[in-house]
């Protein structure tokens, strides 16, 4: 799926600013696209963006309306649906990231085949993949792996590409899930694909490129995870990765809704994804750490990335707090 920008981020009256963590990725990874945001009274997000009507948003440009937000049970509000028919039939397309598809509104529905407008599900990929083939192709490809879910494997994929572009690197981010495919303006939901494509979604995700160019895929999931393993075996055999960056969050003390799990060592994580991603491309290596030390302060942070980078004897980074300039080093 393809998402036109520059985008207006419709807030709606979401009740605080975490409900709005999706549309403050997109703000904060792609601000140039991101043109002003619409709330309803009673919201209490900001991104800090202009206030838009739909009609100033037309006049400046926009292509498409992102329902920004992440409401209990992933559904459209009924308030909501005669602003978003408006949106559409002014001409702009329609794209949302909840559970719910806007295709199965029928005043969307209408409105947008009224206007030839696309609507956009980024949960639910709009086309049939190929079974995965683990065919050399040509292109680099770097995934982001972890030892656990939501440990920042998609903040790594798009630091590492904005590092990698500032030195000069053909390179792109390709995103596997909801919130990187607004950030990215294309992609595919990887988690919403039936479990014998998913190697071959990947590998038409991220094609045959130039001998130079760089694919910055988006891990999902862990291989340590008993829920989410299936996806990220799927992703490292569609990758055919040549990099691997292992992800670690180092307070978590067991896998994310599974208290009986712990998490996995680095030592033991990395060599399972070695030993996997070996499948397609036995010459893939791991080219470093990415800690989130987010919940340490700096001196604390500092010395374990220190001891992470000697013991694993790999660049270990935070990529907020440090960049990522040793594993991009790496890669050069």
């Amino acid at each position: 799926m393809t998402i036109h920008h520059p985008y207006l981020i419709f807030l709606n009256n979401t009740p605080d600013q975490l409900a709005a963590k999706t549309a403050q990725g997109i703000v904060q990874w792609r601000p140039e696209w991101c043109v002003g945001q619409m709330r309803l009274a009673g919201c209490k997000a900001d991104l800090g963006l202009p206030e838009m009507t739909l009609d100033q948003a037309v006049a400046a440009g926009v292509k498409t309306v992102i329902v920004g937000v992440a409401n209990r049970g992933g559904v459209l509000s009924d308030d909501w649906v005669p602003l978003l028919a408006d949106a559409l039939g002014r001409g702009l397309d329609l794209a949302c990231g909840l559970h719910q598809r806007l295709c199965e509104v029928p005043v969307l529905a209408a409105a947008a085949a009224g206007a030839g407008r696309q609507l956009v599900d980024v949960r639910h990929p709009t086309r049939d993949f190929a079974v995965g083939t683990g065919a050399k192709r040509p292109g680099k490809r770097l995934l982001t792996v972890g030892t656990d879910c939501s440990i920042g494997k998609m903040y790594t994929a798009l630091a590492l590409e904005k590092a990698m572009r500032a030195r000069g690197f053909d390179a792109d981010f390709r995103a596997t899930g909801q919130t990187g495919i607004f950030i990215a303006g294309s992609g595919v939901s990887i988690d919403a694909v039936v479990a014998d494509f998913i190697s071959g979604a990947v590998e038409y995700l991220s094609p045959a490129a130039d001998p130079g160019h760089w694919d910055l895929i988006e891990g999902q999931g862990s291989l340590f995870h008993a829920s989410y393993a299936g996806v990220s075996l799927g992703l490292l055999h569609g990758a055919q990765a040549d990099a691997l960056v292992m992800c670690h969050e180092p307070t978590r003390r067991h896998m994310r809704g599974l208290p009986h799990y712990p998490l996995p060592t680095l030592e033991d994580c990395i060599a399972a994804n070695l030993q996997a991603a070996r499948l397609t491309n036995p010459a893939v290596r791991c080219v470093g750490i990415a800690l989130n030390t987010a919940a340490l302060d700096t001196a604390a942070a500092d010395k374990l990335l220190a001891e992470t980078a000697a013991r694993l004897r790999l660049p270990a980074v935070d990529p907020l707090r440090t960049g990522v300039r040793g594993i991009v080093d790496r890669l050069a």
